[in-house]
């Protein structure tokens, strides 16, 4: 993890000198809509690159342009292209790979936005999908049609956080001519690099980690230049969910210390998931760091560390478990994650799982001081009354 931590951060953090700009350390916001040339040859020469140079910011803004370049650096792909959301990344991603009359297999704990977009919205334009537990291989095999075009995959999911076997997932679709895309969010490239597991696209939501104040919402899409190039000429140029400026500088200035964080996150939530483990109230930890999760020898194979986003299952009741999170001092309630702050959210294991009983509790382990947090969710189990 070390190693490649410590490559990482010299990437987003080193910036020869910039003449250009006076020596600014920082690159400047070009906060502007368009941009002129001296000569109409020269308006015409860009006119044909538009998708590379900067004529109007719907399309390519410099800004935009240095942060694209930092995250396919960080992910091994060969461009990346920026969204205003992480949605709009994701929609962008996978209206680039389906067409009318074609198959999607999802697993079955994507995050809620991007199932409801693929198996409710895309039904108008007759695009199906079926869902399937992402952990059988042969469940998502047995998924497959003949207008298979797509599977769409989040490893570790969200909720539960199971980890899928990503190159035998890639070998799938590969024997059946099918695109791959995850969603890398949780892991960041700072753990795990999909593309070199065989997958084909990786989207971001850059809101999260990437950010990492609280303060900005992003999307992105990484891959190699043959998928990528009609995507950023099609849904990117024509759907306009661009990132502004303004954003994408939030986003750099996150991203210069993404590998520290991740390094933190990797320690402080690990630590806190261990003594929720030893905690008789907690009941199942959803942490793929533990030697306990179902695949955490998988996940040690293809992730270098872990972040600090997990769930655990427990018996207490509902309500009680609301109220165990009211008293919370330093776990905020709220969706959401990747910021400083530590969160927490409380919902019936049934919103997920229809059937299954049980409450699960989301925790996002922040910033905050490893000792003061565990004394905190300590402090609130010791008043819960059964």
């Amino acid at each position: 993890m070390e190693s490649r931590l410590n490559a990482a951060q010299t990437l987003v953090a080193h910036d020869p000198h910039d003449e250009r700009h006076l020596g600014a350390v920082t690159p400047p916001i070009y906060q502007n809509s368009l941009f002129t040339f001296p000569t109409y040859d020269k308006f015409l020469e860009a006119m044909g690159r538009e998708t590379e140079t900067s004529v109007y910011s719907r399309g390519t803004n410099p800004t935009v342009s240095e942060l694209e370049k930092r995250l396919a650096a960080l992910e091994g792909g060969d461009r990346a292209r920026c969204f205003a959301s992480g949605m709009a990344a994701i929609s962008a991603a996978i209206l680039s790979v389906v067409r009318t009359g074609d198959h999607i297999v999802c697993i079955n704990e994507a995050y809620g936005p991007a199932a409801q977009f693929m198996g409710s919205y895309l039904t108008k334009f007759g695009i199906e999908t079926t869902f399937a537990d992402g952990t059988d291989l042969s469940a998502m095999e047995a998924a497959v049609r003949p207008n298979t075009r797509l599977i769409y995959l989040e490893s570790p999911t969200s909720m539960f956080f199971q980890v899928l076997d990503l190159p035998a997932i890639a070998a799938l679709a590969r024997r059946i001519g099918a695109t791959t895309i995850i969603d890398n969010t949780w892991a960041t490239p700072c753990f795990q690099r999909p593309l070199e597991l065989g997958i084909d696209l990786v989207v971001h939501s850059l809101t999260k980690y990437v950010s990492g104040h609280s303060d900005s919402i992003g999307g992105a899409v990484i891959g190699p230049a043959a998928l990528m190039k009609p995507l950023i000429e099609n849904e990117f140029m024509l759907i306009g969910g661009i990132m502004t400026p303004a954003n994408a500088n939030l986003n750099l200035r996150g991203l210069r210390t993404l590998p520290l964080r991740m390094e933190k996150y990797h320690r402080q939530g690990l630590a806190v998931a261990e003594w929720l483990e030893g905690h008789p109230l907690a009941g199942r930890i959803n942490h793929p760091g533990l030697t306990s999760h179902p695949q955490h020898a998988l996940a040690g194979k293809q992730m270098s560390g872990w972040a600090s986003l997990f769930s655990f299952v427990t018996e207490v009741p509902l309500d009680e478990m609301r109220r165990w999170a009211d008293r919370l001092q330093y776990f905020r309630i709220g969706v959401s994650w990747g910021g400083y702050e530590s969160l927490v959210t409380v919902n019936p294991v049934s919103a997920y799982k229809p059937g299954v009983p049980g409450t699960l509790v989301r925790l996002y382990v922040g910033l905050e001081e490893t000792s003061e947090l565990i004394e905190d969710l300590n402090r609130s189990f010791k008043l819960i009354q059964l």
